[in-house]
């Protein structure tokens, strides 16, 4: 197989799985987004947290939060916890490695707030303990996940939401859970500027 075909083969099986996660995803999507909105109309706001390329999405999401996404609109409070590295490697290191979040939210959460929790296998143990942190918090969970949902699916609570990607492959998981949130962002935009049709 030359390198031109293989490149066009991840990018139409890229497009499969985006679609089939069109098809299935738009309703929990909805609903994630009515009810970030609805955390940010009350004065609550968004923890996010995520490791590696999903620690990278849950920050992409605090920063379109905090500056804007498509439309011009005032500063919406989100927080991402695994943004400062010092405040990381210190709970990993007094404590451990699967308290870094938990601690946090556990400090900065508050009943009323969301916590977005991005894991594309939903069994990474710091994600694990954030979600219980947040339920101690009284707080509800936006959770992406991928695969089968892992560990964090039994965690969630009925009032909770889990957008999960329909795919085992992590970088397809990714590139869904990067178009669920610009979607998310984009009904949070339209429901706080009274855009909604």
């Amino acid at each position: 197989m030359d390198a031109s075909f293989r490149v066009k083969s991840r990018f139409e099986e890229s497009v499969q799985v985006l679609t089939e996660a069109a098809n299935e995803l738009a309703l929990p999507i909805v609903i994630a987004a009515e009810t970030t909105a609805d955390a940010l109309l009350n004065d609550g706001k968004i923890l996010s947290c995520g490791n590696g390329a999903s620690a990278t999405a849950a920050q992409h999401f605090t920063a379109i939060m905090l500056n804007r996404f498509n439309t011009e609109r005032p500063a919406l409070p989100a927080h991402a916890l695994m943004a400062d590295s010092v405040t990381l490697t210190s709970i990993a290191e007094d404590y451990q490695f699967a308290d870094i979040f938990s601690k946090q939210i556990r400090a900065l959460g508050q009943p009323g707030d969301i916590l977005l929790a991005v894991s594309h296998s939903g069994n990474s143990h710091n994600i694990i303990h954030a979600v219980d942190a947040a339920h101690d918090r009284n707080m509800r969970i936006v959770a992406l996940t991928g695969q089968d949902g892992g560990r964090i699916t039994e965690l969630l609570l009925e009032q909770d939401i889990e957008v999960r990607a329909p795919s085992w492959t992590s970088a397809y998981i990714h590139e869904v859970h990067l178009a669920i949130i610009h979607s998310i962002c984009d009904l949070i935009d339209r429901r706080l500027l009274g855009q909604e049709e």
